[in-house]
């Protein structure tokens, strides 16, 4: 159910474009209780995701405050795949960032947000990243797709 990454990053005209090192955080993040593992069985989209509705709401609801508040560093937007759809929760693993650290993602053809974990991942500040299956859905974007989006850390 996992897709791979794509080896593309595009910058956006109002979206800094990344720095030339990571960005290290300040301080471990601090992260919302992890979500269930999904069953040994799971075979749909709500058997994987196990976060609850109340989770993903108050993830947008917190990401919609930080943008209004003007929170948040921009890292630069990055080309997302669906990771691992196992791993609960709600993250990105991305090459932005050398560090966890708290932050949020934001897909500009919805202009969803989401408060999530930037997880570092290895390799060029140019390669894609991996994006959780309840991310993608707070999103409302497509699960099966390449999809561009805006990353902040907090």
């Amino acid at each position: 159910m996992a897709l791979g990454g794509c080896a593309l990053v595009q910058q956006a005209d109002e979206v800094p474009a990344p720095e030339a090192e990571a960005v290290v955080a300040p301080s471990a993040p601090a992260v919302r209780p992890p979500a269930a593992r999904p069953p040994a069985n799971a075979r749909t989209v709500e058997q994987f995701d196990t976060t609850s509705v109340a989770e993903r709401q108050a993830a947008e609801a917190a990401a919609k405050a930080q943008a209004a508040s003007g929170q948040g560093k921009a890292l630069g937007r990055t080309v997302a795949s669906l990771g691992d759809a196992t791993v609960p929760g709600l993250w990105l693993r991305t090459p932005l960032v050398s560090e966890a650290a708290m932050g949020r993602v934001v897909y500009p053809k919805t202009g969803k947000a989401v408060e999530l974990a930037l997880m570092p991942i290895e390799g060029p500040k140019t390669a894609g990243s991996q994006i959780s299956l309840a991310a993608l859905r707070v999103l409302e974007a497509p699960l099966t797709d390449l999809s561009e989006v805006d990353v902040f850390i907090n």
